[in-house]
């Protein structure tokens, strides 16, 4: 039997017209049978930290009287072997030449979850991938994904991503530490530093993955793996 893998995806600044320079595609992923554990193990970090358990962990939320949870969840990702997570990086949204590709921007948008995702499919394993639930499209985007993942890798009878699905983040924490990962990645990207606590957790991880997090990583990068997409090289 081969291996099962879940893959939990989100992304920041996605839109055409939200007026963010930079996008950020990004997934969290781990053995399907260590899943629970890692979940379960990040809500004892709230109840450590005298938080509720049913707190969801969002980016937007960091801030200084909870800068040591966050802190916290940063390093139970890298001390945690089961972990991995892989982020595609747009600089700028502004060089984009939908038209001169004949593509829209939602066409342009599948290709890049394509890419950020094909670093981590094998062939020989299976997967679950999980997306956030964001808006009264989502159904129709996780149709879409898995549609043009079967077509691009063949995978017809859905053996290698075996399904493809909208949950709730704030029900599941894999998904939330996804949000915290892509925030940190997308803050530095984005030319941000008004906020000390968002600051110190880029430099957090920065220091813990010995990346700068805004420049490609060798394609093997196992821990910490990112993609600087250009615009021009890929779009067509």
């Amino acid at each position: 039997m081969s291996p099962i893998y879940n893959i939990y995806c989100d992304e920041s600044c996605h839109l055409e017209h939200d007026r963010q320079k930079a996008m950020v595609l990004g997934a969290v992923w781990c053995s399907s049978a260590k899943a629970r554990e890692c979940n379960v193990a990040i809500r004892d970090i709230k109840t450590r930290y005298a938080l509720n358990k049913k707190l969801e962990i969002k980016w937007t939320k960091v801030s200084p009287a909870k800068l040591d949870f966050y802190r916290a969840l940063i390093d139970f990702f890298f001390d945690n072997e089961n972990l991995h997570f892989r982020a595609l990086i747009v600089p700028d949204k502004a060089k984009l030449r939908h038209e001169a590709f004949n593509q829209s921007h939602d066409d342009w948008y599948y290709k890049m979850y394509f890419d950020l995702l094909k670093a981590i499919l094998d062939p020989s394993s299976s997967y679950r991938i999980f997306l956030d639930i964001k808006d009264t499209r989502s159904a129709c985007k996780a149709a879409k994904l898995q549609e043009v993942l079967t077509n691009s890798m063949y995978d017809f009878s859905r053996s290698i991503v075996h399904n493809l699905q909208n949950v709730h983040s704030h029900e599941v924490e894999l998904l939330q530490l996804c949000d915290l990962l892509i925030g940190a990645v997308s803050y530095v990207n984005r030319g941000l530093s008004g906020s000390l606590a968002k600051r110190e957790l880029v430099s957090h991880m920065r220091e813990r993955s010995g990346y700068e997090l805004t420049w490609t990583t060798l394609l093997k990068e196992e821990k910490v793996n990112l993609l600087r997409w250009k615009a021009g090289d890929a779009e067509a």
